[in-house]
Parts: structure tokens; sequence; C-alpha cells
């Protein structure tokens, strides 16, 4: 893989001839086209295809919120590669090819930042969700204005939702008020919380699962 600041016509996207070119991280970059081979794979690569698969179809739906909460980045590798090597290496569960997502180690934010104390998750009547904490606003750096976050999986429909900011840290408590079609789905939820300029965040928390009534 090669680099380049200007070409002749400039940086290209797309194949031309045996080239590809894309812009990677703010850099023009140029590959050999890949070559199509028809050994057939491995039973290695098949179970290398099949956990990376699994961690991207999960962490699509969140890439943006890893991409600006997930540590910070290292070298050339972005919050978002760092996240996705977390994931594979630590929060898949199961044996090829039956692989799923062990939800109490998933991440979603990772910061140093103090998180919520004691975050408790509620079903509540109306398709909705309750998280509640203790406010610790005044230990470390934690402000009130700091800013919640609160994500939400629903399994049964592959769906995420998440919302920031749901509440302050001294706001105590947060309603999410979710689709009546999910009523009797169980969800899976984290919370987190960032400083009010979002250039800070606290290490997320998971929730646990509750069935929606």
């Amino acid at each position: 893989m090669g680099t380049f600041n200007s070409g002749i016509l400039g940086g290209f996207s797309g194949t031309i001839g045996p080239v590809v070119g894309a812009n990677w991280r703010g850099l023009d970059v140029m590959r050999s086209r890949p070559k199509k081979s028809n050994r057939p794979a491995t039973a290695a690569q098949l179970e290398v295809r099949a956990r990376f698969a699994v961690i991207s179809h999960f962490l699509a739906p969140l890439k943006n919120v890893l991409a600006a909460y997930f540590g910070q980045p290292l070298g050339q590798s972005s919050r978002f590669n760092q996240a996705f090597t977390y994931h594979r290496l630590e929060a898949l569960s199961g044996t090829y090819p039956h692989y799923q997502i062990d939800y109490p180690r998933v991440i979603i934010t990772k910061g140093e930042l103090l998180g919520l104390d004691q975050p408790q998750l509620e079903a509540v009547a109306g398709a909705a969700l309750s998280v509640r904490w203790q406010d610790n606003s005044g230990m470390g750096q934690a402000q009130p204005t700091d800013a919640v976050l609160v994500v939400v999986y629903n399994p049964a429909r592959d769906v995420f939702v998440h919302h920031h900011p749901a509440a302050t840290r001294a706001d105590a408590s947060f309603v999410l008020h979710l689709p009546a079609t999910w009523v009797g789905d169980t969800l899976y939820a984290w919370v987190s919380i960032t400083n009010r300029s979002g250039q800070k965040c606290a290490n997320s928390q998971y929730l646990g699962g509750v069935m929606l009534g």
C-alpha cells in the first residue's frame, strides 16, 4: 500500500485497472487490486471470517459513538479499530460457527472520567426503560452538568437505540421511551457519561437485560 500527496489528477477513490485508490484518515492511499483466489478457504480462515462478521455486524451501528469515545487513537489505530480488536478478543463467546456477543463484556466508551454511581435499569409501564443512579457530582472531575449516554440493544429486532445527552449527572434518573411494538422483547443496556464539551468520557457500565413491559 502506498500514499501520495498529489498526483497528476489529484487523489481518487475506486478502482482504475490494477490500482485501488481511497482516502484513509486524511491520506490518499493507493494499493494493488486484490487478486481473486480459487482456493477454498481453510477451516481456520472460515473461523476468522465468522468471528469478524459477528463483531462487524454488532459494532457497525455504534461506529460514531465508538469513534468518539473509545479511548484515544494510538498511532494509526483509530478508536473504532481499537474497539473492534477488543470485542473480537474479549466479547465473543461460543464456538464456530455459532458465535455470539457476550453482552456483559461489551464496552461502549472508554475513558478516565468518573462514571455513574450505582446505576440501575428497570422496565416501566408504557414501553419505557428507567435508569437511576446516585449523583456523585464533585467527586474527582465529576460535574453536575456531565452528559449521560444511554445505549440500548434489542437483539430480537437487531436494533440499537442510543441517546446522548439523555440527562445530566445531577438529574440522577432518566426515562427512555421505546416503540410499543417492542413490548415483550428483552433489551440490554449500557450507560456512560461525558463532560459537557464531549472531550472526556467514563468507562461504560453494563446495566443488564430486562424485558420491556
